[in-house]
């Protein structure tokens, strides 16, 4: 998405904190790639799992569904990228809780990347996105561990448009989710599928907004200084 093509009801007008927080996150993107401190985009999605009824039908005839359908429950997908390196990951879970959150931040310390320095994490402010969700699934001292992992920087309010992981989730909805999945266990494997599939072919992001490109074309975003 081109950020200067944002509608302007979608975006405050002149509003310094939302500033501050979009040219820290436009710096981080601009970081050259260091596997010893890899910037990781987390995010998550969720989705209706819909049971169809098909209509028998003679051989020949076109496939019938009916329009009744059974709502059979909902996925919830959190999704690790990896721009500049081209890898993502993603975890099917049933449910979207702090717990879930802190649980996908200890497999993306300890399983992804174990010997990372530093993890360098961009986030959005949803409220169990922060370290206190750590304190609720973990003991204190395995929190306070994983929290030194990690980097914290999060998107502003509004500012969607500078989540990667939401282009990521964006393009697997369109490919992988536009249909239907009639249960968890089908949608679980159709996730698994695209992320290896995905990650086979090192699909990477080519993000070339800049700190210096907002200050031209959000100008109208920045407090006018007296």
């Amino acid at each position: 998405m081109k950020p200067w093509l944002v509608k302007e009801w979608c975006i405050p007008q002149a509003d310094a904190e939302f500033v501050a927080k979009m040219e820290d996150v436009l710096d981080v993107y601009q970081r050259p790639y260091d596997p010893s401190r890899p910037v990781v985009c987390i995010d998550e999605t969720n989705k209706q799992l819909i049971l169809e009824k098909r209509i028998p039908c003679k051989p020949g005839e076109p496939e019938k569904v009916d329009s009744v359908y059974v709502r059979n429950g909902v996925a919830d997908i959190f999704m690790i990228s990896e721009p500049l390196a081209g890898k993502r990951e993603t975890v099917v879970k049933q449910t979207r809780t702090a717990i879930d959150f802190a649980e996908v931040l200890r497999y993306t310390a300890d399983e992804l990347y174990p010997k990372a320095e530093k993890i360098i994490l961009v986030t959005d402010n949803l409220n169990i996105h922060a370290p206190s969700s750590l304190y609720k699934a973990f003991s204190a001292e395995e929190a306070n561990r994983l929290t030194k992992r990690f980097e914290w920087h999060y998107t502003p309010k509004h500012g969607s448009w500078l989540y990667m992981a939401e282009i990521e989730i964006g393009v697997m909805s369109r490919q992988a989710l536009a249909k239907p999945l009639p249960d968890f266990e089908s949608f679980e494997k159709q996730v698994r599928n695209w992320t290896v599939n995905r990650n086979a072919r090192c699909v990477k992001i080519n993000w070339q907004f800049t700190t210096a490109d907002a200050r031209i074309k959000l100008v109208k975003l920045y407090p006018t200084i007296l």
